[in-house]
């Protein structure tokens, strides 16, 4: 009777870390109103937005394949609705793959030019797109507009802005963190076209600001990571100018102002050597 008993509990057991490890695995994937009808998609630490109209869904970001389907599963018996267009952020995989979802139900997929011409060459997991745009371009659907804008190289040469003019807010990826600081050593960054691209953006009328990772912000998050930008980009300049190396701009470019944004310990040395590295590559290519 013991031994049938403590196999019992053996198995009992094991289920249950069966049960715990198949948790862990599972995406965590959510939808929350931000204003009107607009709402907020997570998957696991992406975020995408999407619009509702009487006539069908405007559709952002589909992050992947697996995020793609669970949105327009979730679409469709929420709201009755089909996904009638989807807007790519910018180029890249983690945040545009699944697309074809979306295309083969029947939506319209739209991009930048450029993105669009990335997509193709690097072989992207995700579909063409069906339409783009150079500079602007405002999607009508059901009584609503979605305006796109293109304000200039950041995190990337074809990232977009998409403002939702009457819920008040902008998504936008990537370029504008969110009480957080950039990613990395800033990857595939255009670094002073980074400063304006983000004072284009400070010149557009909305409240709420939507990225694609971490929590919602507003305008104030632009400007703040604006200034963060200029001051990084003027402290690396200056101590190159100086003739430190990176170990020595690393040791003394601290920015304490900025210690309670998320990954700052993690990130700031990261910062600095990405916009040392471009500093002494636009040296090399002057010589």
């Amino acid at each position: 009777m013991t031994e049938i008993f403590t196999r019992f509990v053996f198995m009992v057991v094991l289920g249950l870390l069966s049960v715990a490890a198949f948790a862990q695995q599972a995406p965590q994937q959510d939808i929350s109103k931000i204003a009107g009808d607009l709402y907020r998609f997570q998957h696991n630490f992406h975020y995408s937005v999407f619009l509702v109209t009487p006539e069908g869904a405007i559709v952002t970001d589909p992050i992947n394949k697996e995020a793609a389907q669970w949105l327009q599963d979730q679409i469709v018996q929420r709201f009755g609705l089909s996904i009638r267009y989807v807007v790519y952020s910018h180029d890249h995989a983690d945040h545009i793959s699944g697309g074809e979802v979306f295309q083969e139900a029947g939506a319209l997929v739209i991009a930048h030019e450029a993105a669009k011409r990335d997509i193709i060459d690097e072989n992207h997991p995700t579909v063409v797109p069906d339409i783009t745009f150079d500079q602007k371009l405002t999607i009508e659907l059901g009584g609503k507009v979605v305006e796109l804008s293109y304000v200039g190289r950041n995190h990337s040469d074809n990232s977009l802005v998409m403002h939702f003019p009457e819920e008040r807010t902008l998504f936008a990826v990537d370029f504008i963190p969110v009480q957080s600081m950039p990613y990395q050593n800033l990857p595939d960054w255009y670094i002073p076209d980074w400063v304006d691209s983000l004072r284009a953006v400070e010149q557009m009328d909305f409240d709420i600001l939507a990225p694609g990772h971490g929590p919602l912000g507003d305008k104030s998050d632009v400007t703040a990571i604006r200034r963060y930008a200029e001051k990084l980009i003027g402290a690396v300049s200056e101590a190159a100018r100086a003739g430190q190396t990176l170990e020595e701009a690393q040791a003394s470019i601290v920015f304490p102002e900025y210690r309670d944004w998320s990954q700052y310990e993690q990130y700031l040395p990261l910062n600095i050597e990405g916009v040392y590295n471009r500093i002494q590559l636009q040296r090399a290519g002057e010589n």
